[in-house]
């Protein structure tokens, strides 16, 4: 009676019949056609009822279940939960309260059975219910496109599959398929309560809308599955760029390469800014206004380094790099030269000293004054400077900031500027001012190593000594 329905457990559901199916079956006709349905078609079906205790007839649909699993010589596992009080301990709405304990109910039980996948008894009704929701919240793609014959469910299981295979059948097939089976559904009264959302929509909504057009709900079907193609081609095509972008993929950050990524299109960065946020927490609410103010992060280098998504994720953007990360994570220091809180180290010319995470400061002289003029000038690595001998301090350090310092950077004509000021206006990365390394004598600053040196030390025509410094990064690790 359901056409292609076998066909669509092998295909779309991608189910075999060596193991078990977790089989969520509420008493009503959808889950009891689909028990029916995977039991006639020769799979290994344990059912598995969840009582909501939310009306005062919810035992004896329980008792119900169990009974015609019986009959039909299948295993079933009853069990329940207060919802309501779950609810309001949780400070969640009934509807998600129920799910969240059902489907973590079933999920369990699929790990204890070895089971590989758990089925529940969605319609094509359901479909369009679910696609109205998701419209009336402004849902992108991935929302207009609804549910799907196979998918994974995180906050649940990483692995265990939900599969829906009456997807593409309409409520009143499911009805028919059981009064020719001999099952008898039982009627659930809160399908008709006005005070959960769904029902508004059965309600209320779709009937007006098929005022408009009496196919209305085949035309939202026809459209869902017209956006599942769409969107499983921007997925193929964002699993090309995520791989390009992706520096770093953490269980507690996610780490892209900034320029990478802002040269992909508005719609693959929101899509791929939601894939992280999905990946460090999933089954987030990801809006359209959290992703409007990740991707202004990335886009406009005017805008704040640092921004705050949902779920207590945030995102920075330092050293080329863009970060989406969770609160606790514990990000990398080594991307820069750090110095130790209370160390300070004497400079010796020559000489060396090992900085943190493998960095290290050298520092010789040169004899030849006009070739180290010539360096200066076309020299791009800001973490090497050539200055003049002649005028520097006698003793030098290494030490971090401290409150007060100032600073005469090159090209201010001997202006002085706070060393905080410089810091914020070189977008030097936040974290990493308190410990970074100042080439120093006393409290005159001779070099901000990674930016400039001190006007007053630069190499001119008449400069005959010269002092070579530079910081050199660690080593490449090979893994």
């Amino acid at each position: 009676m359901l056409e292609n329905f076998e066909s669509i457990l092998r295909d779309e559901c991608k189910l075999g019949k060596d193991r078990p199916v977790i089989v969520g079956v509420s008493g009503g006709p959808d889950s009891l056609c689909l028990m029916e349905a995977m039991r006639q078609a020769g799979y290994k079906v344990i059912i598995a009822h969840f009582n909501h205790q939310l009306r005062p007839e919810a035992s004896e649909d329980a008792r119900v279940v169990e009974k015609t699993a019986a009959r039909l010589m299948l295993g079933s596992i009853i069990d329940g939960a207060d919802v309501r009080a779950y609810a309001e301990e949780e400070k969640l709405s009934i509807e998600e309260a129920a799910r969240n304990l059902r489907y973590r109910f079933m999920f369990n039980l699929a790990r204890e059975h070895d089971a590989q996948a758990v089925a529940v008894g969605h319609t094509a009704d359901d479909q369009v219910e679910t696609v109205l929701m998701h419209f009336l919240r402004g849902s992108g793609l991935a929302g207009l496109k609804g549910m799907t014959h196979r998918g994974i469910v995180e906050i649940f299981d990483a692995e265990i599959p939900i599969v829906r295979p009456l997807l593409n059948y309409w409520r009143e097939e499911t009805v028919v398929f059981c009064a020719a089976n001999g099952l008898r559904p039982h009627y659930d009264s809160t399908n008709d309560s006005l005070n959960f959302q769904r029902n508004r929509i059965r309600h209320l909504l779709l009937p007006t809308l098929e005022s408009y057009n009496p196919k209305f709900r085949e035309a939202v079907q026809r459209m869902s599955q017209s956006l599942k193609s769409d969107h499983d081609f921007l997925n193929e095509a964002m699993e090309s760029f995520w791989n390009d972008c992706l520096v770093e993929l953490g269980e507690e950050e996610i780490v892209f390469d900034h320029m990478q990524f802002s040269r992909c299109s508005l719609g693959l960065q929101r899509n791929m800014l939601k894939r992280a946020m999905l990946h460090l927490r999933p089954g987030l609410d990801v809006t359209f206004s959290v992703l409007e103010r990740a991707t202004t992060l990335i886009n406009d280098e005017l805008s704040p380094p640092r921004v705050n998504l949902k779920g207590g994720l945030r995102m920075f953007r330092e050293n080329k790099r863009i970060y989406v990360c969770t609160p606790d994570a514990a990000l990398p220091f080594n991307l820069w030269p750090q110095i130790l809180s209370g160390n300070e180290f004497p400079v010796q010319v020559p000489g060396q000293v090992e900085l943190s995470a493998g960095w290290r400061f050298n520092s010789e002289r040169w004899h030849i004054p006009a070739l180290a003029l010539e360096q200066a000038e076309r020299n791009e690595d800001q973490f090497q400077v050539w200055l003049d001998a002649d005028t520097l301090p006698e003793s030098l350090d290494l030490r971090v900031r401290k409150s007060g310092d100032q600073f005469e950077p090159l090209g201010l004509e001997g202006h002085m500027q706070k060393i905080s000021d410089f810091m914020v206006n070189e977008k030097m990365p936040q974290r990493a001012r308190e410990h970074w390394p100042l080439l120093s004598s006393g409290d005159t600053i001779v070099w901000v190593p990674g930016y400039r040196p001190a006007h007053s030390f630069r190499l001119t025509e008449a400069t005959r000594n010269v002092v070579y410094f530079s910081i050199t990064r660690p080593p490449e690790r090979l893994d």
